[in-house]
């Protein structure tokens, strides 16, 4: 069962998602909150699987919110939902710690999706954000930096995985591509993110193209995990 703590000050947005969510099997919604601050207390104290997080609230926003449950160390991959399609949203978001970024003008079968996803550890970039971070990545001053020295920590294999978790491959898609089972994905997953010191997928797909270790234009040769290793 996953586990869902909604977060946002319309009462009526909240009866709307936990209809949508609850029409699902499988999803249960465990909680509410209408500001950030009760959203810190809920995720403490409920463990949810998701948190759906408006981005704009009284007391406290959403985005302090889910900076504070990251650095508090909560349970709980947090889903952004915005009305405004704001790149100072996404961005700010994604850096405080949010694992996925939804409108609220979505389908209700894509929030069953991105909490689902979320709480498969898949996260969540849809393809245009995807592109926005990629563009945003590669015209900082810092992707042209040498990469992390914690790249070094990674094994071949890791290497292979994160540039197919930065192409945007679930679990399932990479296990099929390694010829792997989707555990042992898993389980490849979870120490890069480790030996990286990264929260999810989604912020590991930031830091490879942040660091150069993943390039926009992914089918030239020159981007290929190996040619990427021989480079360092």
């Amino acid at each position: 069962m996953i586990r869902v703590l909604l977060v946002d000050d319309q009462s009526m947005v909240r009866t709307g998602f936990r209809t949508i969510l609850e029409s699902e099997d499988g999803i249960a919604v465990v909680g509410e909150a209408e500001n950030g601050q009760q959203a810190i207390d809920q995720a403490l104290a409920l463990s949810p699987d998701v948190i759906c997080m408006d981005v704009q609230m009284p007391v406290m926003d959403g985005l302090v919110a889910t900076a504070e449950i990251v650095r508090r160390g909560a349970a709980g991959a947090v889903l952004m939902l915005t009305t405004f399609d704001r790149d100072d949203f996404l961005f700010r978001a994604l850096s405080a710690g949010a694992g996925g970024f939804l409108l609220k003008t979505a389908e209700a079968e894509q929030l069953i999706a991105a909490v689902t996803a979320l709480a498969n550890g898949d996260g969540l970039l849809s393809p245009e954000v995807t592109k926005r971070v990629i563009e945003r990545s590669v015209r900082t001053p810092e992707a042209a930096a040498p990469p992390d020295p914690k790249f070094d920590l990674l094994t071949d294999r890791e290497v292979e995985v994160l540039h197919l978790v930065a192409s945007g491959l679930s679990n399932s898609e990479i296990a099929t591509e390694l010829f792997l089972g989707e555990a042992t994905v898993k389980t490849h997953v979870s120490n890069l993110l480790t030996k990286l010191e990264i929260r999810d997928r989604t912020h590991a797909v930031i830091w490879a193209y942040e660091n150069g270790i993943v390039r926009p234009q992914a089918q030239d040769a020159d981007s290929s995990p190996s040619k990427t290793r021989a480079r360092r």
